[in-house]
């Protein structure tokens, strides 16, 4: 059972300081949502958790169960068990879906060393597995014979964002802005998929602007609001009705012109 705690960080990109003394803590099986206005902080926070190099830590610290990551580079804290949904999936052209997902699902599953975790032996053992969850986020089995995100629509790489952590089960999804350029009815599908994927052992993080997707999640336990690069409250799921229904005003908070 892993738990994730951020203890008064501070990051900066290029000497400008943008979190000023996040905490925050998860532990398994909690579906957390991380709102606030554009300019917050909140996708400096996900890039910051994965070791993005423009992002510096000045102060505070990461942990993993209780040990720090700081010092790990992208590829050993996603060997650890985190994953990033991006808010704007990039486009490979040239790497195929499905291979792409089952050397990423090899590879930490060699790293967790979980015991529950399947292991497939062939290549149609693992076609299966990837099928089976291809019906749960409600995309067409002919994506696995594509690009990775070449040609997909808006929603469909959000719900391809999805799957890649519904297949590779870490143990702490960050999805970044999920909804963001979707209609509602795709911003229902994704969330859809989200709560289709969550697991008592694993922790999801939910980052976004709005309220209207965290309505069709299956469970919401937290929910924490981000302004000026601080935490400045906290609360349960009404917490985000609240924020709706009144906007951010209330909290003190005005929205920058620029995100």
């Amino acid at each position: 059972m892993v738990v994730l705690e951020i203890k008064d960080l501070h990051v900066q990109r290029e000497g400008k300081e943008i979190l000023k003394g996040v905490n925050l803590k998860t532990g398994p099986g909690e579906i957390h949502a991380i709102m606030g206005p554009n300019g917050s902080g909140k996708s400096t926070l996900a890039y910051t958790l994965l070791a993005h190099p423009k992002y510096e830590v000045t102060k505070g610290d990461i942990l993993l169960d209780g040990q720090s990551i700081l010092n790990l580079s992208t590829d050993e804290r996603a060997k650890k068990g985190l994953f990033l949904a991006f808010q704007y999936p990039t486009e490979v052209s040239g790497v195929g879906y499905s291979h792409f997902l089952r050397i990423a699902y090899n590879a930490l599953s060699k790293s967790l060393g979980n015991e529950k975790r399947e292991v497939f032996l062939t290549v149609r053992e693992f076609q299966n597995y990837l099928k089976k969850n291809l019906d749960a986020v409600g995309l067409r089995h002919d994506f696995l014979s594509r690009y990775l995100n070449e040609g997909f629509s808006g929603g469909e790489k959000k719900r391809s964002e999805v799957l890649q952590m519904a297949v590779l089960q870490p143990v702490i999804s960050i999805l970044d802005e999920p909804d963001s350029g979707l209609d509602i009815d795709a911003v229902q599908s994704v969330a859809k998929a989200i709560s289709l994927t969550a697991r008592p052992d694993a922790t999801i993080i939910v980052i976004t602007h709005y309220a209207r997707i965290l309505k069709f999640l299956s469970k919401l336990d937290f929910v924490h609001v981000l302004a000026d690069g601080r935490v400045i409250k906290e609360g349960p799921k009404e917490l985000a009705d609240e924020l709706e229904q009144k906007g951010y005003g209330w909290l003190g908070i005005q929205e920058p012109i620029q995100s």
